[in-house]
C-alpha cells in the first residue's frame, strides 16, 4: 500500500525559506514518478515539480529558479526545498508518486496520480 507523508510545512514571511519533506513507502520508489502539486480553496490543484523515474525534473514556470526538487533514494525521501518565497504560494502542498511517464519538460495532470499524501500548509505572509 503506497503511503506517503509530507512534513515542513508552516508560516514564513515573503522572501523566507521552508524545505518540504515527504516520506513514502509501499511502493517500488524508482519505478515511480513522484512530485509535489499544491491546492489553494476554491483553485483546482496545480502542479510544482515532479521528478521522473529517470530522474529527469520539471518545474511549473511560477516556481522556476526559487524551488528545487530532490529524491533521497536511500530515505525514500522527497524534498522541496522552497526559497524566496511569494505571497502566492501560500498552499496546501501535496505529495504523490504513481507509474505515470509524463514527456520531459511535462508536469503531468492531478488527474493522472492516484496516490496522495495528506498535505502540508504552507503561509507567506508579507
Amino acid at each position: 500500500q503506497v503511503q506517503l507523508e509530507e512534513s515542513g510545512g508552516g508560516s514564513v514571511q515573503a522572501g523566507g525559506s521552508l524545505r518540504l519533506s515527504c516520506a513514502a513507502s509501499g511502493f517500488p520508489y524508482d519505478e515511480y514518478t513522484m512530485g509535489w502539486f499544491r491546492q489553494v480553496p476554491g483553485k483546482e490543484r496545480e502542479g510544482v515539480a515532479v521528478v521522473l523515474v529517470d530522474d529527469t525534473i520539471s518545474y511549473a514556470d511560477s516556481v522556476k529558479g526559487r524551488f528545487t526538487i530532490a529524491k533521497d533514494n536511500a530515505k525514500n525521501t522527497l524534498y522541496l526545498q522552497m526559497n524566496n518565497l511569494k505571497l502566492e504560494d501560500t498552499a496546501m502542498y501535496y505529495c504523490t508518486a504513481d507509474r505515470v511517464f509524463p514527456l520531459r519538460g511535462m508536469i503531468p495532470t492531478p488527474g493522472a496520480f492516484k496516490n496522495w499524501g495528506h498535505g502540508t500548509q504552507v503561509t507567506v505572509s508579507s
